[in-house]
């Protein structure tokens, strides 16, 4: 298996002068897992040093898999799918530089998770710009293929992480869909600082969709639609002056922070006017910029409510007056 080098401040191919820079791992390194391996079994191969290739299917699991060593490589073929079975995590990452995810979907179990996949313990860990932990394509899911729920889909606790293709989905149809049914607060948290985001699609969840605690955080596109099914406008409210959630909070603690090409579009379809106050909402830590965000009102003719600003109360309304149209922002603040 070849793994590319991390690239720093790099655009275009990585292979247009010469072979891309990276490591080859002998597949002798890798322990390859099916749905009936035993998580205990995965997890101490992991922790005497094999990286994992996980077979496709559904992973029920009881506890935990625990990926406990730096540089730690974890593949998944065909969209494997960890599922928790006792309202427990599916995978925990230690506080450890330089673990590779991919290619892997955590759909929520029947019992509420705290959350589906946690990369780092609370508190400061080990962190190594040279050395980031990647995740990359790897997809959330509430509800939607089996009943299922979970306060937090991702909790990013490490610094120095990069996710690539993230995708968090608390669902709007399938099986177990109902806003008591397939609850889901938040669907990405992160708490470590360094952490840079390409191509972030988040959607549907009761509370922020995403919520961004750590320093010198970077995101570079976002897509989010609100939930479409409260029942009522005082089911959703972010505090009593304030209604709905935002897609996106960035808390004082996300000093630095900068986020470019970022979306949120409204759909509530219960028939009862519901409005987010925000689309965007920032504490104004220092050092924020956020460029060329957008709220777009969807379906003329079946949605209602709206979205009252784009960002901390800039820019228009999103609402049937104006449907399908883009309500821009180019610059905040």
């Amino acid at each position: 298996m070849f793994v590319p080098a991390v690239q720093h401040n790099s655009a275009g191919t990585t292979w247009g002068n010469g072979p891309t820079p990276g490591t080859a791992i002998p597949i002798q390194r890798f322990f390859i897992a099916s749905p009936s391996t035993p998580e205990g079994l995965i997890t101490a191969a992991l922790a005497i040093g094999k990286d994992l290739i996980l077979a496709p299917g559904v992973y029920s699991l009881n506890h935990p898999i625990v990926v406990s060593r730096p540089d730690t490589v974890v593949l998944g073929l065909g969209f494997p799918t960890l599922v928790p079975a006792h309202g427990n995590l599916s995978m925990q990452v230690a506080n450890v530089p330089g673990v590779k995810l991919a290619g892997m979907m955590f759909d929520a179990g029947p019992v509420n998770s705290p959350a589906l996949l946690q990369v780092g313990l609370p508190g400061r860990g080990w962190s190594d710009p040279a050395d980031p932990t990647l995740l990359q394509d790897v997809f959330f899911r509430i509800g939607g293929a089996t009943p299922g729920q979970a306060s937090d889909s991702l909790v990013v606790n490490s610094s120095q992480v990069i996710l690539d293709d993230i995708w968090a989905w608390r669902a709007d149809h399938g099986n177990g869909v109902g806003w008591t049914s397939n609850v889901g607060n938040t669907g990405v948290l992160v708490n470590g600082d360094d952490v840079t985001a390409y191509g972030l699609f988040v959607e549907h969840y009761e509370k922020a969709d995403v919520i961004w605690n750590g320093r010198d955080g970077t995101d570079i596109f976002f897509q989010n639609e609100m939930p479409y099914d409260p029942p009522s406008q005082a089911a959703w409210m972010e505090n009593p002056s304030t209604n709905g959630y935002p897609a996106l909070l960035i808390t004082g603690h996300a000093a630095n922070f900068s986020g470019y090409g970022m979306g949120s579009y409204s759909f509530f379809n219960q028939g009862v006017p519901i409005f987010a106050t925000n689309a965007f909402e920032a504490d104004n830590p220092p050092g924020l910029h956020l460029s060329d965000m957008l709220t777009i009102f969807l379906n003329a003719n079946g949605g209602s409510g709206g979205i009252d600003h784009v960002v901390n109360g800039v820019g228009g309304s999103s609402t049937i007056a104006n449907p399908d149209t883009p309500v821009n922002v180019v610059s905040y603040p």
